[in-house]
């Protein structure tokens, strides 16, 4: 690289000692200015680190009175000779840190105005103010840093899945509005006035096609879109390495990503993870660990206690289990300190996820209990429960009485909520997780009808295929999702890849054959032509670099996000547009009425 009569040489923080008596030209910012008795030090930052650079003025008048008008952030790029720093000011905390670059030249490429905030790696800033000034947020070196890695995981996914025999192939990002998931983004065509495109969810229907044209190995990393309510690792846009195999099984589409996730973390932090990862089935997870994405660093199990407490007195659970509901508990090892107001606490924590209360039983010492609801209990009901939840003194017991559903979901918070209480996790760990045999389908109470757990294009499993039109809730789906520390970063699924059973699948969901024509009719057209047996999996690029980063958020490895409401703090979208626009596109606002 090279600016006028300077070519760049180096790295700021690839200088070394292997380059002393050397001329170097650097290119890169002002990170500190000092002046220590008229010569002027200052600290020149790029990509790669910090080098301190050295304007005497014994060796360069000239430059010396330019390097006094340098400020913080002013871009330039400089000339001079390595040297070794004086005894006693090495830097071991540097890469640098053992030598100097003795300036006789200097470029002053732009100046920097009053910064909104100093550009400095552990300042702390409010949120919106780094992403209206998102440039000079990613000068910081943790950003840089993390978006570095973000390229270097997609280019260990690429080398190992074109070593694999696989073909990147791009998929259309003006599609065909199939709304059976999260919400569409729409875009209006101005040809076709009245009409819409969508921007695709995921490439789910033409990576399926490009199956059936015959390319057996498909990938790419792809933007997806869905309009939906944000949180901090979602986004209206993200990143997925999406791949698709034509005659496969599920062990055959989860070998090749495990070797993706071995790949980048070599690559990327020089971690080996050790493939193949632990399996469980989807009932498995729920009833131990109250989650599709259980968290497996930690113990802390969920006990099944329905059998127990079928015919107690307790008329709370006894209401809940001749409803057909379940019973559940949870030991916290050595809570019995936690007070009323912790427990108080908890109980809110549950009632997010539509727990009707959180029952406790305080096992002190010579098996002493401590409850409001311990005199209901037979003495051979308390004597199952606290063998079967292995109490000992010490211990505090929850319990959770509902459907399912609420059960699994407010254990499973209240298991992590403990663990962080009590320090049990380990976050130096990757722990990787299958998750297989879900069901194929989920019901919708409020609007009464079932839904696909994953979605309408998962095969189920064959010997389950009697109950399609009959009893739903017994199919089993060839699905599989694949969890990083209770975070799934990725999901597939053998799809179906015959035309009758695609349309039984969509029977099954209430969704008529005139419906499925009008949505699907390409793809139902196209598995009759000889469609290969297939399957394919996604995962998602950004959870996956925040998590090998441990960033909580994945706009830490977003370059340009948006925040929780979906806005861009930078360039202020979405933004009103020009009426001529609205024309052209036979489009007329509505004016909604806030409030």
């Amino acid at each position: 690289m090279a600016v006028g009569n300077l070519k760049r040489t180096h790295y700021c923080g690839d200088v070394s000692t292997k380059d002393i008596d050397r001329e170097v030209v650097l290119f890169g910012w002002v990170q500190n200015w000092r002046d220590h008795g008229g010569v002027i030090f200052i600290d020149l930052k790029d990509r790669e680190g910090i080098v301190q650079i050295v304007f005497d003025p014994s060796v360069d008048k000239e430059i010396h009175q330019m390097a006094s008008k340098l400020r913080s952030q002013y871009c330039i790029g400089i000339k001079g000779t390595v040297r070794h720093r004086p005894e006693g000011t090495v830097n071991p905390n540097l890469k640098t840190g053992e030598v100097e670059v003795v300036a006789h030249t200097l470029k002053i490429f732009s100046e920097c105005g009053n910064l909104p905030f100093p550009v400095e790696e552990y300042v702390n800033v409010n949120e919106e103010i780094r992403l209206k000034y998102r440039y000079l947020d990613l000068r910081k070196p943790h950003m840089q840093r993390n978006l570095i890695i973000r390229s270097k995981a997609a280019f260990a996914a690429r080398k190992y899945l074109n070593e694999q025999g696989f073909i990147e192939l791009e998929t259309p990002v003006l599609t065909k509005s199939t709304p059976e998931g999260a919400r569409d983004f729409l875009v209006p065509s101005r040809l076709s006035p009245g009409k819409f495109y969508a921007l695709p969810q995921s490439p789910q229907l033409f990576k399926q096609l490009l199956m059936v044209s015959g390319f057996d190995k498909y990938y790419q990393i792809t933007k997806c879109f869905r309009d939906e309510d944000l949180r901090a690792d979602r986004q209206p846009e993200f990143t997925q390495i999406d791949l698709e195999m034509s005659f496969v099984e599920e062990d055959d589409v989860i070998e090749v990503t495990e070797g993706i996730i071995a790949s980048v973390f070599k690559e990327t932090i020089g971690i080996d993870v050790k493939p193949p990862f632990k399996r469980i089935t989807y009932k498995e997870a729920m009833e131990r660990f109250g989650s599709d994405k259980p968290d497996m660093r930690f113990e802390l199990e969920l006990k099944k206690l329905t059998d127990i407490v079928e015919n107690t007195t307790f008329k709370v659970f006894k209401d809940v289990v001749d409803k057909g509901g379940i019973v559940y508990g949870l030991n916290a090892r050595g809570c019995i300190d936690f007070s009323r107001k912790e427990i108080d606490d908890l109980t809110k924590l549950v009632a997010v996820y539509g727990a009707k209360g959180l029952a406790w039983i305080k096992v002190k010492a010579n098996n002493e209990l401590q409850s409001p609801i311990v005199k209901f209990f037979s003495q051979e009901e308390i004597n199952a429960i606290l063998e079967r939840l292995d109490a000992k003194a010490g211990d505090l017991l929850f319990f959770m009485a509902d459907t399912p559903k609420v059960v699994f979901d407010s254990l499973g918070a209240l298991r992590l909520e403990i663990a962080r209480k009590l320090n049990l996790i380990n976050d130096d760990e990757f722990n990787f997780v299958w998750v297989v045999d879900f069901p194929l389908f989920e019901w919708n109470e409020d609007e009464n009808r079932w839904e696909a757990m994953h979605h309408p294009f998962t095969s189920p499993k064959e010997e389950d295929l009697e109950f399609l039109e009959t009893d739903p809730a017994k199919v089993r789906a060839r699905a599989y999702d694949i969890t990083l520390n209770g975070v799934e970063i990725g999901g597939g699924s053998i799809r179906i890849h015959r035309s009758d059973i695609q349309q039984r699948m969509f029977r099954a969901l209430g969704i008529s054959d005139e419906q499925a024509k009008i949505k699907f009719g390409f793809l139902i057209e196209a598995l009759k032509y000889g469609a290969p047996p297939h399957g394919g999996l996604a995962i998602g690029f950004d959870r996956l670099v925040a998590l090998i980063l441990k960033e909580k958020s994945i706009r830490e490895v977003i370059a340009f996000p948006k925040t929780q409401k979906g806005v861009c703090m930078l360039t202020d979208a979405p933004s009103e547009v020009d009426p001529k626009q609205l024309d052209e596109l036979s489009i007329k606002l509505k004016k909604i009425k806030k409030g």
